[in-house]
């Protein structure tokens, strides 16, 4: 079935309309209007919806027709992807200002597919497709904009455009829990992701991998941010992980990098400290490479390096290049 519903200037009524046809069973296609719309909270996308806007939207950061922007104050996501096999492109999102603090990449996002914390055993979200997307939070530097998070695989994000925000990308691990003191496994770590064509502007970081396996990042413009990406082990690293594949098959490559910052550009760590337990422990990576990137700028503390490897053993570097912002023309695509 398809819906396409006519939206109006109240910001409730577009949500609630929104809300109930996506709760209608079996799911379908979701086709919204062309213009500016306004909804006055995220909205949960279930299960085996496609979610479009106009077709006025064009490949490689073409703005889209149809844009939603979240007037909700409670950290929901615009979009909250809870069910497999899910399609959303030709959007632009517009999240509310957010501060969900260190443990809540997951909240006040554009889109968010899975969670971090979990209140019991979670199924797998599997089979979603993201693409020429547009996310815009200028000025606005403390939620993420996008997060794939806990029991999620076999995702492809490609042509996304995100302007502002703290991390553009977050991918992270999850787990049962009511908070990251009280985890007691097993994890959950997102898998067979590709990430492709990706245009970051104007936030603290571009992208952020931790405990995952069998990802690919390849093409990525990440302009005018103080960090570029981090590949990380997450703090419990695969303490809870039953078959050891953690930190295995993960590739970056062609990464364009404008960054200053008062630390470094790219970050590979191998360590890290839980907070159940205090407990240091070492992710050995497996398969792993980054490769023709390029890094353009400095730093602006007093120890900076454009890429800080802690304990990372089994990550190869492999043709990347390294320079000042005056040493050449970087991030064109932006």
């Amino acid at each position: 079935m398809i819906h396409r519903p006519a939206l109006t200037a109240d910001p409730v009524a577009n949500r609630r309309l929104l809300q109930d046809a996506l709760d209608t069973v079996p799911a379908g296609k979701l086709e919204l209007p062309p213009g500016q719309h306004v909804i006055n909270d995220g909205l949960r996308v279930p299960a085996g919806w496609t979610i479009r806007g106009s077709e006025v939207a064009g490949a490689n950061g073409g703005r889209p027709g149809t844009w939603l922007t979240s007037a909700g104050g409670t950290g929901h996501p615009v979009l909250h992807i809870t069910g497999s096999d899910v399609a959303v492109s030709d959007l632009g999102l517009r999240p509310p200002p957010a501060d969900p603090g260190e443990h809540g990449g997951d909240r006040g996002t554009a889109i968010t597919i899975g969670d971090y914390l979990y209140a019991r055993t979670p199924e797998w979200i599997e089979r979603v497709d993201v693409r020429r997307v547009h996310v815009e939070r200028p000025g606005e530097k403390h939620a993420n904009c996008v997060a794939v998070m806990g029991a999620v695989r076999d995702v492809t994000l490609h042509d996304l455009t995100i302007r502002g925000g703290y991390t553009g990308v977050a991918v992270h691990w999850g787990a049962v829990g009511a908070d990251v003191a009280t985890i007691a496994g097993p994890t959950w770590h997102p898998h067979r992701l590709t990430i492709t064509d990706l245009r970051v502007r104007d936030a603290i970081e571009g992208f952020y991998l931790s405990s995952v396996h069998d990802v690919r990042v390849d093409g990525a413009c990440l302009r005018d941010v103080e960090m570029g990406f981090r590949l990380l082990p997450g703090d419990n690293t695969d303490r809870f992980v039953g078959a050891p594949v953690v930190g295995t098959a993960i590739e970056i490559s062609d990464v364009c990098v404008r960054w200053r910052g008062p630390r470094y550009a790219v970050r590979v760590a191998g360590w890290g400290r839980s907070e159940i337990d205090g407990v240091v422990s070492v992710l050995r990576y497996r398969d792993c490479v980054i490769r023709d990137c390029v890094l353009r700028g400095t730093g602006t503390g007093d120890a900076w390096s454009p890429i800080v490897i802690e304990r990372a053993d089994g990550v190869e570097l492999r043709d990347n290049r390294i320079g000042t912002e005056a040493a050449g023309a970087c991030c064109i695509r932006a």
